[in-house]
């Protein structure tokens, strides 16, 4: 079968590799319809080797971490039903030796990469869903055991952003979503949003302090760092607890702020990775999770966000797309 394969120079090449089959237990193998390139792949070939539990490794090199697909056979302790279903895939939420990557024409992992797509729906809405959605699942858990009762959301119309809109409003937590103009707060308004703030209005810093009092929002999910995290931190209520995960502010931007803050306002900084979360590391969460997502998938909070779509041959030019603004580019085998 036809698959991109990543080199030793990590750079892609189009290849044939051997098809999987004969799926060992708790794996299942999918016919891959489409597969959205997230920036975290751009992100990964570009970085230094990481560990495996960061990027899991795949059978023939075979790159891809999200898609959607249709399941062609399924190992042992996989529910047979499963067979001719749909589901969204993020193969890097479970490691095995077994793993082919999504970006091939036909995909195999366990059944814990997977989250059944609701019939009727388009597998393509949601190729590249499962990576934003559990980010924002994982965070929320996270963030309900760290004793907040409400989160800030600081790149609210990203993909990442809109799902953790969609999941704060199914657990019951109120969500504070900071959009960059009114164009984008509109947006926020429309999907349900708690409370939303734009970064051009006059009166950003007072309405952040205002919105996160009145939501009690102390748990702050940062994806973009930089002078925005910056601006904000003054305006922060007592006891909030800042979670980077992403850095659309620029990943060498700064955060200044004065010591002070630390103390008088009793801050926290630190990292958030899915990966290193309860909700993937104990596999009862993570099970239970994909169960409730799924049945969340029919919300629009949750829809990949498509660009244009290109052939495996065609990946350095889906490559040059991603994040020009036209949604995430899409693969499809051929």
């Amino acid at each position: 079968m036809r698959a991109l394969c990543v080199t030793p120079e990590r750079t892609l090449s189009v290849r044939d590799v051997p098809e999987p089959s004969d799926p060992p237990p708790e794996h299942l193998v999918l016919r891959v319809e489409a597969c959205a390139i997230n920036p975290g792949d751009k992100f990964f070939l570009s970085a230094p080797p990481l560990p495996l539990r960061a990027v899991p490794r795949s059978k023939h090199d075979v790159w891809g971490a999200s898609g959607a697909g249709v399941v062609v056979a399924v190992g042992a302790g996989v529910p047979s039903d499963w067979l001719g279903r749909r589901v969204a895939v993020y193969r890097s939420l479970w490691p095995s030796e077994h793993t082919v990557g999504t970006w091939s024409t036909l995909a195999q992992m366990p059944m814990r990469c997977c989250a059944l797509i609701p019939e009727g729906l388009d597998a393509r809405d949601y190729c590249g869903s499962l990576v934003n959605v559990m980010t924002a699942y994982a965070f929320a858990k996270q963030a309900i055991a760290d004793g907040h009762h409400g989160v800030v959301v600081t790149a609210g119309t990203s993909a990442t952003g809109i799902a953790l809109v969609g999941v704060a409003r199914a657990l019951g937590v109120p969500a504070v979503a900071v959009a960059r103009d009114e164009a984008g707060r509109r947006k926020l308004r429309e999907l349900g949003a708690e409370e939303s703030v734009a970064q051009s209005d006059a009166g950003f810093d007072a309405a952040v302090a205002d919105a996160v009092e009145r939501h009690h929002a102390t748990a702050i999910f940062d994806g973009v760092g930089g002078a925005l995290l910056t601006r904000m931190v003054p305006q922060l209520a007592q006891g909030s607890t800042v979670y980077s995960y992403g850095y659309l502010g620029g990943h060498h931007v700064p955060v200044q702020l004065p010591t002070t803050l630390l103390t008088t306002k009793r801050l926290t900084l630190r990292g958030f990775a899915n990966f290193a979360s309860p909700t993937v590391r104990d596999p009862q969460q993570l099970d239970a999770a994909l169960v409730h997502i799924g049945e969340l998938l029919r919300w629009p909070h949750f829809k990949t966000p498509l660009g244009r779509t290109f052939s495996f041959t065609q990946i350095d030019d889906a490559m040059a797309t991603l994040g020009n603004g036209e949604g995430k580019p899409v693969l499809v085998p051929g």
